[in-house]
């Protein structure tokens, strides 16, 4: 059944404007779902591997405990235990002559920044998508309130022009154009939810990675982590 103020009818009476807008906020919802999935996905994946954060702990030698990290290119917990192992090898092979070099930036700090880079590195992944997110929340809604504007003006042009304003040809067009308002809000509002539930996961996720950076940190510099309640 044909509906005369439906979607189909707004795009065949509207002009290269309202095209564009809807065409604008159909891309716009299509990326955000695919955000949204995809990092909804990977947030799941590093949650399944803090475990193997703690089994680490357990390993006899730190060479096994990288060994059982699972999918270790994309496991930040492998990463940044295998950047700090680099660091603590490469401050320790410098030769005596080259020393000098380190004596303002003894083993502790020199390993607290590596530690940290390595975490910085992590936690910028993370927020892949969520600049997008955050831009199609805020302007969505304004995307299809200027739709609704536009074809509000033109459809008051085309009722002025036809000379007629009786009931039915005012709210056939204006009902259309409103619809705009209504598709930006329904791409907005994905966009707002996903991203403030993907930054809380992150924060979590980069709490983690801190407590296990701390922990090797005490590793490389006293031989022994950090326990709880210590």
């Amino acid at each position: 059944m044909n509906n005369p103020f439906g979607l189909m009818n707004l795009w065949m009476a509207g002009d290269a404007v309202t095209r564009f807008v809807a065409i604008l906020l159909l891309v716009s919802s299509i990326i955000t779902w695919v955000i949204l999935i995809s990092r909804l996905w990977n947030i799941k994946t590093l949650r399944a591997l803090k475990p193997e954060a703690e089994q680490f702990w357990r390993a006899s030698t730190f060479a096994q405990g990288l060994a059982g990290f699972s999918d270790q290119i994309n496991n930040p917990y492998f990463q940044i235990a295998k950047e700090a192992m680099g660091a603590s090898e490469h401050h320790q092979s410098q030769s005596s002559s080259r020393r000098e070099l380190l004596q303002t930036l003894n083993y502790s700090e020199w390993m607290s920044r590596s530690i940290k880079n390595s975490i910085d590195a992590c936690s910028a992944l993370l927020q892949k998508g969520q600049t997008f997110l955050g831009s199609t929340g805020a302007t969505a809604p304004f995307v299809g309130l200027f739709g609704t504007v536009w074809g509000i003006y033109h459809a008051l042009v085309a009722i002025s022009s036809s000379g007629s304003a009786q009931i039915d040809q005012v709210a056939g067009p204006i009902g259309e154009a409103l619809i705009m308002t209504a598709i930006g809000l329904a791409v907005a509002i994905p966009a707002v939810l996903g991203f403030n539930a993907i930054n809380r996961a992150n924060k979590l996720i980069v709490a983690d990675l801190n407590r296990f950076g701390n922990d090797l940190l005490a590793y490389f510099v006293t031989g022994a982590r950090i326990e709880a309640g210590e």
